[in-house]
Order: structure tokens, then C-alpha cells, then sequence
């Protein structure tokens, strides 16, 4: 459940003292004693409610998530062996003696 408190202009000590000595009321209280709303109805509201926030913002499913970490994670790979075939490469190309000119 959801609680909250009310902040009144205080000096700064006496505000942290005030905060842990009021009671905790629940946020919604208000609103449903002037709107009673069955639970079930209540919940599905809030539920599309919060489906439309989120239908706004650039999100994407778990599945598609943990998709992109596998690719993430076979691409890291190939390129670690990649960088590891570029250095023996060089390695090579440092030790060995330079083509005669032409």
C-alpha cells in the first residue's frame, strides 16, 4: 500500500523530528472515500494507467532484452578472439625478417 506524509516548513531539526512522529496515512485515501471504486476495478484503471505511461517511453519486452544479450555476448566474443588473431598477427610480423627489395 502506498503512504505518505505531509512536509510543513519547519526549521531543519525540527522537521526531522516532527517527520518520524506523525502517522503514515495511505496516499489514496482521499480519493477513495469520495470515488469508492471496487478493488478489481480500481487495480485494472491503475494497471492502464500506468500501460499508458509506459506505451510512451522507449522500452522493450525482457524477451527482446535478453535476446540482444546473447547476440551482445556472441558478438564480444568473436571479437575478443578477433583482437587476439590480430596481435599474434603483428607478433608475427615483428619477429619475422623484411621482404628483399625489388
Amino acid at each position: 500500500m502506498l503512504h505518505c506524509r505531509r512536509l510543513s516548513v519547519e526549521p531543519h531539526h525540527a522537521a526531522s523530528q516532527s517527520l518520524s512522529r506523525r502517522p503514515r496515512r495511505p496516499c489514496l485515501a482521499p480519493v477513495q472515500r469520495r470515488h469508492p471504486l471496487p478493488r478489481s476495478e480500481f487495480e485494472a484503471q491503475f494497471k492502464a494507467l500506468l500501460q499508458s505511461g509506459f506505451s510512451k517511453l522507449d522500452l522493450v519486452s525482457r524477451e527482446e532484452f535478453d535476446s540482444q544479450m546473447t547476440v551482445l555476448a556472441r558478438t564480444r566474443a568473436r571479437l575478443e578472439a578477433l583482437e587476439a588473431k590480430v596481435a599474434e598477427l603483428e607478433a608475427r610480423l615483428a619477429t619475422e625478417p623484411a621482404p628483399p627489395a625489388e
